[in-house]
């Protein structure tokens, strides 16, 4: 599935049109992204926490040579699948809405 296929299905789903549901999905990629990149940990209950990690320098070899180099300080993106994300994927079945309290 591409960007226009869920954006797409995400206009079906909310009874909306495609217009409003491109600006909804961008709107939470863009809340999620400066989130993140402030150091902020976004956790998506049932679905998955998105993070940034902060990797220190090291020294690493030259496969092909064998030298050492030193690797610099770097930041990556971390998305973790949370358990009713990966159970549902596992079983093909989606998971039981929680009742409201």
């Amino acid at each position: 599935m591409n960007r226009r296929e869920l954006v797409l299905a995400l206009a079906d789903r909310a009874d909306t049109d495609r217009r409003s549901a491109d600006e909804m999905l961008s709107s939470l990629v863009d809340i999620i992204t400066e989130t993140v990149s402030t150091g902020e940990v976004v956790a998506i209950s049932g679905f998955a926490k998105f993070a940034r990690v902060d990797r220190a320098a090291r020294m690493g070899r030259n496969p092909q040579t064998g030298q050492p180099i030193k690797i610099k300080a770097s930041r990556k993106a971390r998305i973790t699948p949370l358990k009713a994300f990966k159970d549902s994927v596992m079983t093909g079945k989606r998971p039981a809405k929680k009742a409201a309290a």
